[in-house]
């Protein structure tokens, strides 16, 4: 199906304040290179709808909203131990049923999964609910450790503010990387992060210092793409040998420098695919690769279809 251009959201009793703004913040109005997105909260029926902080929340339509809109997000809620109301079921397994894009994070993924549409499928919710929806819903894949969950016309999140995670991700894979870098710079946020949940859980705090030391590593590592960054000599600009670099690099982003500097690598890639007219050759060459069959390589193994592929699907200049 096309790229989503209509977004419902929604809201059940209890919602979240930070999940109901994030997907405004994200799909709401943004600068005259951004195009908009319709987008409608809805809720069992219009009105005001109670959040997890007491505040009521002006909510204009009901469930019907779920029937037209191409992506169909479920937003997490307080009561979300209580399965939906049957017509919230029946709405989501209709709205997915019909050709919807179907996402949701946090706990929203319970709903999902009491509609029956995570059977058999990987999902993820929030790290300290993951043993509840894995016991509630045994055909359930949980991942406890992701970000978030790509299933096709199924997409999970994991908690609280991975919700910017879960729909920038929807962004890129359906707009392009363009698109979604310019609503993150917009947000101030990080257009996609490294590692998974497991880097936020409980761990021995770093040396004053080493996280601001890192942070800058990566911020210079980005700007140098084009030369032959290695490991060896992120570890000597971090002051470190290569092997604790790559032990607190792993513990503070959730994955290894390796896989990390050919992410960024083919993210950079997919923007000048998208936004320029420069020659494969040249990206290759602009994003750190050796030639343009390295590149081609890569892109295909990582996301499936070669560069000049992806150019036609989401280019966005003449």
């Amino acid at each position: 199906m096309p790229a989503f251009r209509t977004v419902a959201a929604y809201a059940p009793p209890g919602v979240g304040m930070l999940a109901a703004g994030l997907v405004c913040e994200v799909f709401g109005p943004h600068g005259p290179q951004i195009p908009g997105f319709g987008l409608d909260l809805c809720s069992d029926r219009p009105g005001p709808v109670r959040t997890d902080a007491g505040v009521p929340l002006a909510v204009g339509h009901g469930l019907d909203r779920l029937a037209a809109a191409d992506l169909v997000l479920v937003l997490p809620g307080a009561d979300f131990r209580t399965p939906p109301a049957r017509e919230v079921l029946r709405a989501l397994t209709a709205a997915y049923e019909r050709g919807a894009l179907v996402a949701a994070h946090c706990v929203g993924t319970f709903a999902l999964a009491a509609a029956g549409l995570l059977d058999g499928h990987r999902a993820t919710t929030h790290w300290r609910f993951a043993d509840l929806l894995a016991r509630r819903h045994p055909d359930v894949v949980v991942e406890p450790d992701a970000l978030y969950v790509d299933e096709g016309r199924i997409v999970t999140g994991a908690g609280a503010a991975a919700g910017f995670d879960l729909c920038l991700h929807l962004l890129r894979r359906e707009h392009g990387a363009a698109l979604a870098n310019g609503v993150a710079r917009d947000l101030v946020l990080p257009s996609h992060r490294d590692g998974g949940q497991a880097q936020y859980l409980a761990a021995p705090v770093p040396p004053d210092g080493e996280d601001t030391r890192l942070a800058e590593l990566l911020a210079w590592a980005r700007e140098h793409l084009h030369e032959p960054v290695s490991v060896t000599e992120l570890a000597r600009r971090a002051m470190m040998s290569r092997r604790t670099f790559a032990r607190r690099f792993t513990a503070a982003t959730g994955t290894t420098p390796h896989a990390w500097l050919r992410e960024q690598r083919l993210s950079s890639a997919e923007e000048l695919l998208e936004t320029t007219g420069l020659p494969v050759e040249e990206i290759a060459r602009r994003v750190g690769y050796g030639s343009a069959a390295v590149l081609r390589e890569q892109f295909v193994r990582r996301r499936g279809v070669p560069p000049r592929t992806y150019r036609r699907t989401f280019t966005h200049t003449p």
